[in-house]
């Protein structure tokens, strides 16, 4: 009889253990980029579910597999709804420890200020995609990307968003952290300390005011920065400055790298742009990006669970 109890605490034990698997996967499946923190109460279970509640950890454990696959599903329909060749694949869960993020050697302008970067050092086959300036405000946009689940991290430049502050509050809430790139878009390197803290500062309380809360991130424009670029954005709260291995377009991509390839945790650049400016759309440029990515077995996932 001691045998026999002892035989089901450790199924119990394993059920669990599988349970906690299951529902990590089903909500990166189904593109959850942020999680809610929130407390909430706890969801009555549907009239088919009755059975599966009851029967413990083994009905529990089916209908967190049933929901697993119906999140692929949805995602294999935005696919093909959406013109990709191949359902993006799904990152994997954020570590538990973030990574320690340094300084790119030959990108450093001196010690104690916030390290620039260009890859994430992460060992899984994961990327990240971010949007600059905002100058672009395409709708379809927002509604490709909630539907296919992909992370992406958005710089912006408050001289192309103001007009249109309520087109970046709607990716917010579907996920979408907002980060600092000035005020003006200016080359930063020829300013002086002043007047570059005035860009970095002035956007950082216009993202706060506008969107509620401060960003901790920040790309200078076209990349360029010097020491006072970085003192001015540790002065503002900065804590990092993330810049790309590759850049996207609607037909073709650039790369940093003398392979021209991906690598785990290189950043992806692109910008908010349209047919006046490039040689298709948004949602062109972001089927290039996943055909790209895709191809290579690699997922996007989202930057900040990174930093």
């Amino acid at each position: 009889m001691r045998l026999v109890r002892q035989k089901v605490k450790r199924a119990g034990k394993g059920y669990a253990a599988g349970l906690g698997v299951l529902l990590a996967a089903s909500l990166v499946a189904a593109g959850c980029a942020t999680p809610s923190t929130e407390p909430t109460e706890p969801a009555a279970p549907a009239p088919g579910q009755q059975q599966a509640h009851r029967a413990g950890p083994a009905g529990s454990l089916a209908v967190y597999a049933e929901r697993l696959r119906h999140a692929q599903t949805m995602r294999v329909a935005a696919a093909k709804k959406w013109g990709l060749a191949q359902t993006p694949l799904v990152a994997p869960p954020p570590p538990a420890v973030k990574p320690r993020i340094t300084t790119r050697k030959g990108f450093e302008a001196g010690r104690g200020l916030p390290p620039v970067f260009t890859t994430v050092p992460v060992d899984e086959r994961v990327v990240f995609l971010t949007m600059d300036d905002g100058a672009e405000k395409d709708p379809e946009l927002l509604r490709m990307m909630t539907e296919l689940g992909i992370p992406y991290s958005a710089f912006l430049s408050d001289y192309l968003v103001r007009e249109n502050y309520g087109y970046f509050e709607r990716m917010q809430a579907r996920g979408v952290a907002l980060h600092n790139h000035t005020l003006n878009h200016p080359y930063m390197p020829g300013l002086t300390y002043a007047r570059q803290k005035r860009e970095i500062c002035g956007m950082q309380a216009v993202i706060e005011k506008r969107f509620g809360k401060r960003p901790r991130l920040f790309r200078p424009p076209y990349g360029n920065y010097n020491a006072d670029t970085l003192r001015a954005a540790r002065a503002c709260g900065v804590k990092a400055v993330p810049l790309w291995a590759a850049e996207a377009f609607p037909d073709r991509m650039e790369w940093r790298e003398w392979d021209r390839d991906l690598h785990p945790g290189d950043i992806i650049l692109t910008h908010f742009r349209g047919r006046e400016d490039w040689k298709g759309t948004m949602p062109d440029m972001i089927r290039r990006v996943m055909k790209t990515v895709t191809a290579k077995g690699y997922a996007v996932a989202r930057l900040e669970d990174y930093l």
